[in-house]
């Protein structure tokens, strides 16, 4: 792997860098020590969505590239003969394992500590902010990514055969989420008939994502109504359905904590839990800067007893 692996390659950057030992210490509780056959090594299937999320395939997909791919073998801790694991097997971990973790939490101490011992954070002073966030089951999104992959996938069978167009389903424009799911399962219906255009890498992947799509959502429609997410307001005259992600960060960019809350509470409220994650996640807090959402009295009186000053209009 040394002699095949450049070393700018960023999969291998990111194995010299990182030591992945902790996901054993977070799952330790999700799997059995004494009973049944060996599980597989949780680090590599935590390793492979890494790899969905940094190349943005299906499970299959990521299995199926970690074959051949000698990146992949190495990122994964693999012989360059070593079998691949069956792709249910990480759809299962993915849904079930991960199951109940502070994933967020975990994974923005662990980016602090490493960002701390690389010696990338050098000030005293974090910045926080709010972003909203649409409901994940709101129906208008979850549509919005169908019709984004069903898109990918047409465009990728038109850049090898455009007359492949007459045989496609008639698109749907009602914003019903089940019609949307029929339509993309009609055209990857057409497109996997015809037996040398899906075998195409291209397409073929565009296929197992948008399949992974349509299996998800038809699994979380119990939930569309999504009792938790509330309506907030960015603006007098603007709304949107979801939550609010409070971020704190540091001058260099990097985020060293997050809360996630109702779309309409108060951006103020959140201060002091950003700043007391940002403290046990390892950074020395001196400064807090922040827009007129954090000056209330609250926050004034916090920053004066933990000895912080607090910059907010």
């Amino acid at each position: 792997y040394n002699l095949i692996i450049p070393e700018d390659n960023i999969l291998r950057k990111i194995n010299e860098m990182i030591d992945f030992s902790f996901i054993y210490d977070e799952l330790i509780t999700k799997y059995c020590p004494d009973n049944g056959r060996g599980a597989i090594d949780p680090l590599r299937m935590f390793k492979y969505l890494l790899l969905k999320v940094i190349y943005d395939l299906s499970d299959v997909d990521v299995v199926e590239r970690s074959r051949y791919d000698m990146s992949f073998k190495y990122f994964l801790n693999m012989a360059p003969e070593e079998d691949v694991i069956n792709p249910s097997s990480l759809t299962k971990f993915r849904k079930q394992r991960l199951k109940d973790i502070n994933l967020l939490d975990l994974l923005i101490g662990k980016t602090v500590e490493i960002a701390l011992e690389k010696g990338i954070i050098k000030c005293k002073s974090i910045i926080v902010d709010s972003t909203h966030t649409k409901a994940r089951y709101n129906q208008k999104s979850q549509r919005e990514i169908l019709i984004e992959y069903s898109k990918k996938l047409r465009k990728s069978v038109y850049e090898i055969d455009e007359s492949v167009k007459k045989e496609f389903p008639a698109k749907v424009n009602n914003g019903i989420l089940e019609d949307e799911i029929k339509y993309c399962e009609k055209l990857i219906s057409v497109v996997e008939n015809n037996k040398i255009i899906s075998q195409y890498p291209k397409v073929k992947e565009k296929i197992n994502l948008l399949k992974e799509l349509i299996e998800d959502d038809l699994e979380m429609l119990d939930h569309m109504n999504d009792k938790d997410a509330k309506v907030g307001h960015k603006t007098a005259d603007t709304s949107f359905f979801g939550y609010k992600t409070h971020i704190a960060l540091t001058e260099e960019r990097i985020i060293t904590a997050a809360t996630i809350t109702s779309g309409e509470k108060h951006d103020g409220k959140q201060l002091e839990d950003l700043v007391e994650k940002s403290r046990k996640n390892g950074i020395e807090v001196n400064e807090v800067i922040g827009d007129a959402a954090y000056s209330e009295k609250g926050n004034i009186e916090y920053a004066k007893e933990e000895n912080i000053t607090l910059i907010s209009k």
